[in-house]
């Protein structure tokens, strides 16, 4: 009896598996089909989007179909896609500096580009408060704490300057910690420069090394990034899928207030910068980054969103490889302005009003502060959100334990986190280049996207 109970199991998870692989199959044939028609990059990933959403809901009301044929898809894109981070960062990091002719100048950019992410930061963590205050999420709820919640630990200030400096580089990129990776190539980079300063011959062959190997990533970067579609649509329909309304709706007001503050830092902030520093047209620069805030939203990682990021930044806003390669693969690792400012900020205020605790001006400050730092600290620290939120949290003597409640939606949430994220960098970018004169602005406004870049052939 036990036998047949385990063979009618095994067909019904092949039977609801097959349903759900015979979706994705017709869907990849009509995205395949409509990449034949040069239907543009950008509409076929919103058409992917689209009918992710609607096979979700689908299959999410259908009980007994599964979506593991669709998200095994999804899986293999964002694996194909981290199989790139750890050498597309290494190769690109040492190319941009290594290609530098003064160390004065990489202080320069640095220091820019730094000043850019932390003030950003700072400027996301109060917008986020402030709509916090006015949407008050945490107003007259009362949830119960998870049974198997377990409040996650703080790294200590050396734990996370350790976790930094690399020690085995190898080991290190082989466990996909970033940034040790980006600081040892900073430093062969710098050490580059500096011998090529003596004696320029003796370091020609290690920087046509180095060109020809970026070059060559950029052409299997091509290649995945061409499967974005299809990995948007199996990414969406499997979250969808997985989360009901009943969830939606117990933590909605904190969802809700979560993307109020998101939506307002990518228009009003991303767009006012774009508009006053850079002196673009906000609407062309978010028609231009579009393929970056797609793939960040249904990856929901910023390495993952690497990759595509840097075409944008260089085939689509004109910005030049040395700044990109530069900018990009650094806010990949310690830009937060969604997970570190805006998100932190929100289950701040929130818990204070889920547990009836009074936060004062202050508090409100301490909360800032706390939060562009703790965006240095978590660099390279799993799940930086998380983290983040524990350090403010713990700063503001409020309980640990409204994580585990926002737990229920956080992946949703950090879509939308994540796409500001990537978004935080691609403004950046341009606002570096900009300054040091490297932005081709007439490029950017007749419209040179190089398409084909991000299209099949």
């Amino acid at each position: 009896m036990k036998v047949n109970n385990i063979d009618n199991n095994l067909l019904l998870a092949i039977e609801t598996n097959w349903y759900s692989f015979a979706v994705s199959v017709f869907v990849f044939g009509l995205l395949f089909y409509l990449a034949k028609k040069r239907v543009g990059f950008g509409t076929r990933v919103l058409i992917g989007l689209g009918i992710g959403l609607a096979i979700g809901i689908l299959f999410q009301n259908l009980d007994s179909l599964e979506t593991k044929g669709i998200t095994t898809f999804g899986s293999i894109y964002v694996n194909l896609i981290k199989m790139l981070v750890i050498p597309l960062v290494f190769v690109l990091v040492l190319n941009s500096i290594a290609s530098l002719k003064s160390l004065d100048y990489l202080r320069k950019i640095g220091f820019k580009t730094f000043a850019w992410f932390l003030g950003t930061t700072g400027i996301a963590s109060i917008l986020g408060l402030i709509v916090a205050l006015i949407f008050s999420p945490g107003k007259g709820l009362q949830l119960e704490v998870p049974s198997d919640f377990a409040a996650r630990e703080i790294p200590t200030f050396s734990e996370v300057i350790l976790q930094l400096v690399p020690s085995n580089p190898i080991s290190e990129a082989a466990d996909g910690k970033v940034v040790p990776v980006l600081i040892f190539a900073i430093f062969i980079a710098v050490a580059i420069i500096k011998v090529g300063s003596r004696n320029e011959a003796s370091v020609k062959p290690v920087r046509d090394l180095i060109e020809s190997l970026t070059q060559v990533l950029h052409q299997v970067v091509k290649f995945v990034i061409r499967l974005t579609p299809y990995g948007v649509f199996a990414l969406i329909a499997g979250i969808t899928a997985r989360y009901g309304w009943d969830t939606l709706q117990e933590l909605g007001s904190v969802i809700l207030t979560s993307y109020v503050a998101l939506i307002l830092h990518f228009v009003l902030v991303f767009g006012g910068l774009v508009l006053l520093v850079a002196k673009v047209n906000p609407l062309k620069f978010f028609r231009k980054i579009y393929p970056t805030v797609a793939v960040a939203f249904s990856t929901r990682s910023s390495y993952a969103t690497l990759p595509v990021n840097l075409e944008v930044i260089t085939k689509r806003l004109h910005v030049s490889p040395r700044i990109a390669s530069f900018v990009a693969p650094l806010g990949a690792s310690v830009n937060f302005n969604g997970c570190g400012g805006i998100w932190p900020a929100i289950v701040a205020v929130f818990t204070a009003q889920i547990f009836d605790i009074t936060l004062t001006f202050t508090d409100y400050i301490i909360l800032v502060l706390v939060s562009i730092i703790s965006s240095i600290g978590v660099a390279g620290v799993p799940g930086p959100a998380v983290i983040s939120t524990t350090v403010v949290l713990s700063a503001l003597g409020l309980p640990l334990e409204s994580i585990a409640i926002v737990a229920g939606v956080e992946a949703l949430i950090d879509m939308g986190r994540t796409a500001v994220n990537a978004t935080g960098t691609t403004v950046t970018s341009l606002l570096v280049a900009k300054s040091e004169g490297e932005f081709d602005r007439e490029a950017f406004n007749r419209g040179d996207d190089e398409e084909v870049s991000l299209n099949p052939a």
